[in-house]
């Protein structure tokens, strides 16, 4: 019998859903509201109900084509395109394009007389003939309390509420249907939520004289979802919503290296600068040059014919610039070019979702290639610690995903290991963490410099002292002494008496090259009269010598004489002929 091989089990179907195109929703819905299907968007009053309403509508028909009625029960065509004009959503252009249908319907409850069997057929008709007119796709029914406030019996009341979304699934329209906050219920019939596919609650609370709105998708029918509660903001471009928990480690990484801004602590890198797309704490005391070196970053940026963003809490950037300008960092000319650009803010202008929202909007405009925020230590005066950790934990990833190079400043308090810790907790979060401190010493005060962490390279483990001057930052050269690295005064009387017994060493080199110098010319003068004398005496043999052999030569020529007279020639000349 042959045997049956284990086959892997086919995908589970997924719930079809209707991408609503607002920002951030879709992401926390996992593609979007329920296709088909009606959505309970319920809140409290000036929560956003009605405008997550239209900008459901307005997104569907320009990002994907799909036709929308909005049925209003509240406000006229003409009041809801007034209204939402200034968002850049033209209601009455959509209109002239066939693409929308606004209907405002008038339910006066003194006008309706309850005789026998009331319900909403004539409005059933009303919608089927305006959605059928365009082909909808998408309806929007703003507000269901209003529709109902004509009927006073409860029973009936609660049928037709059933048969109306019911209508709804049957038509097949991905339907938003608004709705106000009850009292101890989501919406004021208590009925509402309960017979939705997905409810999504809308909620704005002022905490610390702050304004936040949250969101958060109560039910979910068929389809996993973000259960968490999610700022969100109304903005020039419409609704943002900021998902927590929804971004994945999932980003692309880079291989290539930027600049620190500062060639000297480039080397204290083992690749000579930051990886590409990283995030880069700068922590330090107050007065610690943590702006001077971000603003150093941003000039190379900006020279490398790259762009950046900076985000500045505390000057504003003629201030910025011209400070920067007294250390050799110019700004302006990167400003005008278009390479830089400055953002200049109280953070207790805006809540903390309201700069998160502007740095996305400003990403996109911009285009950079590096983003500056100095300091973010500000930012706590807007929100809690765990907010503010939350916000710049999206902050960063979102940075990440979008492969931009982030430096952070942040001010730290106290001293040894409380300085270790920032106060808003993000320092596991970064992949670089360069600290800067006082280096406190007899009378003065000096900076130090070093490299905490840095993932992904090797790095120097060496406190730099460094200056502040008219040329930029400058990393000194690391002077040890008898008790480890000195700094301040500390390092010029260790560079003195390091000069001094240079000095001195060099003195008695010297002073040994001259003894020697003195010794060899003694030595060679007396080489010198050595040799005279010997020449002397060479020359006295020679004559005696001479005089010698001349004597033996005169002895020898008179011994000649007395023995015979001339003394005839050895070897005679020959002649031709013999004597006779």
């Amino acid at each position: 019998m042959q045997a049956q091989l284990p086959t892997t089990p086919s995908p589970l179907p997924h719930l079809p859903k209707c991408p609503t195109g607002i920002e951030g929703l879709d992401e926390i819905t996992e593609g979007g509201l329920p296709l088909g299907r009606p959505t309970l968007v319920c809140g409290s009053a000036g929560c956003g109900k009605t405008l997550m309403g239209i900008e459901f509508l307005v997104r569907g028909i320009e990002e994907f084509n799909e036709p929308g009625v909005l049925m209003a029960f509240e406000e006229t065509s003409e009041e809801l395109a007034a209204n939402v004009a200034s968002l850049g959503f033209d209601l009455k252009d959509l209109q002239a394009r066939k693409m929308l249908r606004v209907d405002h319907v008038h339910v006066d409850r003194s006008e309706i007389e309850e005789t026998g069997e009331y319900d909403l057929e004539g409005l059933f008709i009303r919608l089927g003939y305006a959605i059928d007119a365009i082909g909808a796709k998408r309806v929007v029914l703003d507000t269901i309390e209003s529709l109902f406030s004509g009927f006073p019996n409860q029973g009936v009341l609660r049928s037709e509420i059933r048969r109306l979304f019911r209508w709804l699934k049957d038509k097949g329209v991905t339907t938003i249907i608004t709705a106000e906050r009850g009292d101890g219920t989501l919406t004021r019939q208590g009925l509402e939520e309960y017979v939705s596919d997905c409810v999504i609650l809308l909620d704005n609370r002022v905490i610390d004289q702050i304004t936040t709105r949250r969101l958060r998708v109560v039910k979910y029918r068929g389809s996993t979802h973000g259960t968490n509660e999610y700022p969100y903001l109304i903005t020039g471009q419409g609704i943002s919503v900021l998902p927590v928990t929804s971004l994945r480690l999932e980003h692309q990484v880079s291989d290539n290296v930027v600049s620190t801004g500062v060639d000297a602590l480039d080397e204290m890198f083992g690749m000579r600068g930051f990886y590409e797309g990283s995030s880069v704490l700068i922590t330090g005391t107050a007065g610690t040059a943590k702006t001077t070196l971000a603003a150093s970053f941003a000039e190379k940026i900006c020279l490398s014919g790259q762009r950046c963003l900076f985000f500045a809490f505390e000057e504003s950037p003629q201030q910025l610039m011209r400070n920067m300008a007294s250390v050799s960092i110019h700004l302006q000319s990167h400003l005008d070019e278009g390479r830089l650009r400055i953002e200049a803010s109280r953070p207790t202008l805006n809540g903390l979702e309201q700069h998160l929202v502007t740095l996305h909007r400003l990403v996109k405009e911009f285009r950079p290639n590096a983003v500056v925020i100095d300091p973010i230590t500000n930012l706590i005066t807007v929100g809690n610690i765990s907010e503010v950790r939350s916000m710049l934990t999206r902050l960063i990833d979102f940075l990440k995903v979008s492969g931009i190079t982030a430096l952070f400043t942040a001010l730290v308090s106290g001293r040894g290991q409380q300085q270790e810790m920032t106060d808003e907790g993000v320092s596991s979060l970064v992949d670089t963490w360069v600290s800067v401190r006082d280096l406190e010493g007899v009378g003065e005060r000096n900076r130090g410099l070093s490299i905490l962490k840095s993932r992904g390279m090797a790095h120097s483990n060496q406190v730099r002292e460094f200056i502040v001057t008219d040329k930029g930052i400058e990393l000194l050269d690391v002077v040890l002494g008898p008790t480890g690295i000195v700094t301040g005064a500390g390092r010029l009387t260790q560079q003195l008496q390091e000069h001094a017994q240079a000095l001195a060493a060099q003195q008695e080199a010297e002073r040994r090259d001259r003894e020697l110098e003195r010794r060899r010319r003694m030595l060679e003068a007396n080489i010198a009269n050595l040799r005279t004398e010997f020449e002397s005496v060479e020359e006295e043999l020679r004559l005696i010598a001479t005089d010698e052999q001349n004597r033996q030569e005169t002895l020898l020529t008179g011994k000649q004489r007395m023995g015979g007279g001339i003394p005839r020639p050895q070897n005679p000349p020959k002649s031709g002929k013999s004597s006779k």
